[in-house]
């Protein structure tokens, strides 16, 4: 039997505080419900981002009562649907944060963590210079859902380029991906679309990419354009630079059949590099 799902990607604006943040994504994820999604993914530092002197410095609050965790607590609880915060800034015990993504079932509970691992240390031009690691604390740990009928993993944003821990989830039984992101505009016009289907057709897996859009808070800007992209690598949706949601049904059954057609995944060899 066949396996169907209606997933939403929202796609919103980077907001200063969490309150803004909030009263952005809720009236979105609330038009997304009454179209019929099952599950709603929220982009990368989805409860607020700030940027100061190449620093992001999303507003933060603690694990235990985070307002945005709370609040789509109540609205997973209240409307059925399970939803996925793709990272929220959670307080650490030193001065840095942690970038965490965080999984609601549709009863309301946090039923996954996820601390991002690669950390945004770029230099992309001489005056656009991104050091992640100085504010933030890596994670070490990367897990699978088993949410309803299907397998779902969460990485976040720069996660994208590092394709082997997309293969050690997929080898582990993912069947979706999750990559939140905010993704920077002037890397995501040459390499967003191409880094989430290369994973997707790497891995025959769906790849659920929600991306923050437009101006961020004290400079740089989000790319946008939110995807969803089947096992093949055909892109079903895709946000391009509008506030909203897409909205794709999928059939998890493609993961078996495309893993089937190309079975790369159990073709991993043994070798050598020399130089």
């Amino acid at each position: 039997m066949a396996r169907r799902l209606s997933i939403a990607c929202l796609q919103t604006c980077p907001k200063a505080t969490i309150g803004e943040a909030i009263d952005e994504a809720l009236p979105i994820a609330e038009k997304a419900v009454e179209a019929g999604a099952d599950i709603l993914f929220l982009p990368e530092y989805c409860s607020g981002l700030v940027s100061e002197e190449g620093m992001l410095k999303p507003p933060a609050a603690p694990d235990e009562d985070h307002p945005m965790v709370s609040v789509f607590q109540q609205f997973a609880k209240r409307t059925k649907v399970a939803v996925s915060l793709g990272s929220v800034a959670v307080s650490a015990a030193s001065e840095k944060i942690v970038n965490r993504s965080i999984m609601i079932s549709a009863d309301g509970k946090v039923i996954s963590r996820y601390d991002k691992i690669h950390l945004f240390d770029v230099q992309i031009s001489a005056t656009e210079v991104y050091r992640e690691s100085a504010t933030v604390i890596a994670g070490n740990h990367a897990s699978i859902i088993n949410l309803d009928d299907f397998k779902l993993a969460h990485v976040i944003c720069y996660d994208l380029r590092f394709p082997q821990l997309f293969r050690d989830l997929a080898q582990a039984g993912a069947e979706v991906i999750a990559v939140p992101a905010a993704f920077m505009k002037k890397t995501g016009e040459v390499h967003w679309h191409v880094l989430n289907r290369a994973r997707a057709i790497e891995n025959g897996c769906f790849i659920v990419a929600p991306c923050a859009v437009g101006q961020i808070p004290g400079g740089g800007a989000s790319y946008g354009h939110s995807l969803i992209v089947n096992p093949w690598g055909e892109v079903l949706a895709d946000g391009k630079e509008e506030r909203g949601f897409i909205q794709a049904r999928i059939d998890l059954d493609e993961v078996k059949h495309a893993r089937a057609r190309i079975p790369s995944l159990s073709h991993d060899q043994n070798y050598k590099v020399t130089s």
